[in-house]
């Protein structure tokens, strides 16, 4: 194996790592995702695939898009810190602001939980998940650049 797939492997390992702490949240401690939980979820599946892949065919390519799956998902994570700070507005349909509900509504909700993607459920060192998941996925970025660079 080079040093190259090494590199990118550590990467996608990365992002196995926060899929798994995700899943360990959602499953074992009954924390359920929110909608911008979710998609941060799938730059990771992105990049644990190519990175896979990279076993198989080593190309710089393959590399740069991991790479680019990765930003991705860092910025959402930055997006969804800032909306659980109030920072700035997040999607309607899952923060307490532009919700009204009718008695229709108010009924089905009795059946129904909606996350909110507005409220920290957990956080350690006074940063959430989102803001945890922004800074591991920037240091992730940064591996898989360094696998891009790697010749």
């Amino acid at each position: 194996m080079t040093k190259f797939q090494k590199t990118a492997l550590l990467a996608a390992a990365g992002s196995a790592g926060l899929m798994i702490g995700a899943l360990i949240f959602q499953y074992g401690f009954d924390m359920a995702p929110c909608k911008m939980c979710i998609w941060q979820r799938w730059p990771h599946v992105i990049a644990i695939v190519l990175g896979a892949l990279i076993i198989f065919m080593p190309n710089r390519f393959i590399a740069l898009l991991a790479g680019l799956a990765v930003l991705i998902g860092a910025g959402i994570g930055v997006y969804h810190a800032g909306v659980e700070q109030k920072w700035w507005q997040g999607p309607t349909d899952c923060t307490g602001s532009g919700l009204s509900l009718s008695d229709n509504l108010l009924d089905m909700t009795a059946s129904v939980s909606v996350v909110m993607c507005d409220v920290i459920p957990w956080s350690l060192f006074g940063i959430s998940m989102a803001g945890w998941n922004a800074i591991i996925s920037f240091g992730l970025v940064y591996i898989w650049v360094r696998a891009f660079r790697t010749t």
